[in-house]
């Protein structure tokens, strides 16, 4: 048996930008070291498995090296190849069952708009030789459900940030989002995200990351809709909004490639 597989750039609005994701279309449930072998033979920052409901569609996520409770850009590609192949009318509204429960996506023009759970960081002090890992110099130090969150200075710390990545797996067991102000518009606030324990030095662009970031730039800066840019080597724009306890995340996705998982 074969399934359909994907790579879609996701947060981008041109190829090679934004951060390429696999989604493989599966007729039914597989096993969990199935698709970690799957995830690491293809071996891109996340792959996403997805599996037909009666209302939503099941959706698990896979780095190289482990399985994620939320993902923010697989999910923005899952649902552009629902949209794209007609699996799902352009016009309908997607729900998929998750690990973090209920997601929910929907066309908004040229953007897709993901529903996901806000997640705002807790202040604490980080673990002693972080920044000497980090190879920076920390504003603010605090923790999400899932990983550490970071404020530095400038926009220039944050760009020239080059961590120690085995000392910094050995301080962060997932990840650390790293964000800035930076120097002048059209974004209001700018991050990078590391996550050597997941198996990824530098995830490109990180949707679940805003989960955090736009509570916590929402808060300082007192708008409840911002842009945001991370600043990795392919970049990539994230319009974000809060309603309620939840964040609202935009990106524009386009597919790379298709072909089969034999």
């Amino acid at each position: 048996m074969s399934y359909a597989l994907y790579t879609v750039d996701a947060f981008a609005a041109k190829p090679f930008s934004g951060n390429p994701a696999a989604v493989c279309l599966l007729p039914e449930a597989a096993p969990a070291d199935w698709m970690q072998s799957v995830a690491n033979e293809i071996h891109l920052s996340e792959t996403a498995f997805l599996v037909p409901g009666d209302d939503s569609f099941g959706l698990r996520w896979f780095t190289p090296k482990i399985e994620v409770d939320l993902c923010g850009h697989a999910t923005l590609a899952s649902a552009h190849v629902l949209w794209e192949t007609g699996t799902v009318p352009a016009a309908d509204s997607l729900l998929f069952a998750t690990r973090s429960g209920l997601l929910g996506a929907e066309q908004n023009g040229e953007w897709i708009r993901l529903d996901f759970p806000g997640d705002p960081p807790h202040e604490c002090e980080p673990p002693s030789g972080f920044e000497q890992a980090l190879g920076g110099r920390v504003s603010w130090f605090g923790r999400g459900k899932d990983y550490e969150f970071v404020e530095v200075a400038t926009e220039a710390e944050l760009r020239g940030l080059r961590p120690d990545f085995r000392a910094l797996k050995e301080l962060v067991p997932v990840g650390v989002c790293v964000t800035a102000l930076p120097d002048s518009g059209p974004y209001d606030f700018m991050s990078r995200f590391f996550a050597p324990g997941a198996g990824i030095d530098e995830d490109p662009v990180t949707g679940s990351a805003h989960c955090s970031l736009a509570p916590y730039w929402s808060e300082r800066t007192g708008k409840s809709k911002l842009l945001g840019y991370q600043a990795s080597a392919r970049g990539g724009t994230v319009r974000v909004s809060l309603v309620g306890d939840r964040v609202a995340i935009e990106g524009q996705a386009l597919t790379v490639t298709r072909g089969e998982l034999l």
